[in-house]
């Protein structure tokens, strides 16, 4: 229960959370494995809760008509995914998968995210203040691709992999289908 506690309390969106919400979160969480490659979660499926990486990384992933794949986000520990279905309570908006071999990541529960949301503003005022910052990164992703040659993407993304614990140590071929290459 420690593990998840300390995971728990680095994260952004629940800095702030009381001891009672905190052993409620801990209470409800699951630490699930996989393998390299391994799916996590379909685009389409009904959502399971949000996602806190605790080792490895994770793929944010869609597939294009013509069976492509285009990395959305890389996930490394202490990062959380699948925010958004949890928050509206819709579907997967994309799909979610292991890119090293000894993955871990903790599933907390919707209902539980929710009921902390709706019974602790400063974690509600995170949450918001979290994704108005994925907002940007996503922007700043259209931007790239929309704008720029892949030389220049790549210089880009190069200078942002310095700052970014989310880019470091993964495959080329990751970075490829990350930059749309």
């Amino acid at each position: 229960m420690s593990a998840i506690k300390n995971r728990i309390q680095s994260i952004p969106y629940f800095q702030g959370v009381t001891e009672d919400e905190l052993n409620h979160i801990t209470a409800h969480s699951m630490l699930k494995h996989f393998s390299s490659g391994e799916t996590i979660f379909l685009e389409g499926d009904a959502t399971n809760g949000l996602w806190i990486v605790e080792s490895g990384r994770v793929k944010i992933f869609k597939i294009n008509p013509a069976g492509d794949e285009h990395i959305l986000h890389l996930r490394a520990p202490y990062s959380t995914f699948n925010d958004i279905a949890v928050l509206d309570g819709g579907h997967n908006p994309a799909n979610a998968a292991a890119l090293y071999p000894q993955t871990s990541v903790w599933l907390v529960p919707a209902d539980v995210v929710t009921f902390v949301l709706m019974n602790n503003p400063q974690v509600a005022l995170n949450v918001v203040r979290m994704l108005a910052k994925r907002v940007r990164s996503l922007v700043s992703k259209i931007e790239d691709l929309a704008l720029y040659s892949v030389i220049v993407r790549l210089a880009r993304f190069l200078l942002k992999q310095a700052d970014d614990p989310n880019l470091m140590g993964i495959t080329r071929t990751a970075i490829a289908s990350h930059l749309n290459t």
